[in-house]
C-alpha cells in the first residue's frame, strides 16, 4: 500500500517503511512522532482512494530519525560592466522520518 501526502508546496509518494526528507518544522523537545493528515491518494491494493482535495480521515504517522542540512547552494548576482557581485549561499533544513503506518 502506498500514499500520496502533501506537505507545505511538496507531494511525496510514501510506502510503510520508507525514509524521507521533509521540510523542517518546529517540534517540542518530547515529540518523537510526525503526522501527515494531507492525504491526496491512497492506493496499492485493489481499491484505490482519491480525495477531493484530500481523502477524509487519511493520515500517515511517521517518526523523526533526525534533524540534517542540504548541499550548499550558491546563488551569484552579477551586472556586467558596472562591478557589482553578490554571492549568496544556502542550506536547506530538513527532517529525515520513518514512515511507520499509513491509516485510512
Amino acid at each position: 500500500m502506498y500514499a500520496i501526502i502533501e506537505d507545505g508546496a511538496h507531494q511525496y509518494k510514501v510506502e510503510q517503511g520508507i525514509i524521507l526528507d521533509v521540510q523542517r518544522r518546529d517540534l517540542a523537545e518530547d515529540q518523537s512522532t510526525v503526522e501527515f493528515d494531507r492525504v491526496v491518494l491512497i492506493g496499492g491494493g485493489e481499491e484505490r482512494k482519491i480525495g477531493r482535495p484530500y481523502v477524509a480521515g487519511a493520515k500517515v504517522t511517521a517518526t523523526v530519525e533526525q534533524e540534517l542540512k542540504g548541499e550548499k547552494i550558491h546563488t551569484i548576482k552579477f551586472r556586467r560592466r558596472k562591478g557589482y557581485r553578490r554571492k549568496i549561499g544556502h542550506r536547506q533544513s530538513y527532517l529525515r522520518v520513518r514512515v511507520e503506518k499509513i491509516e485510512f
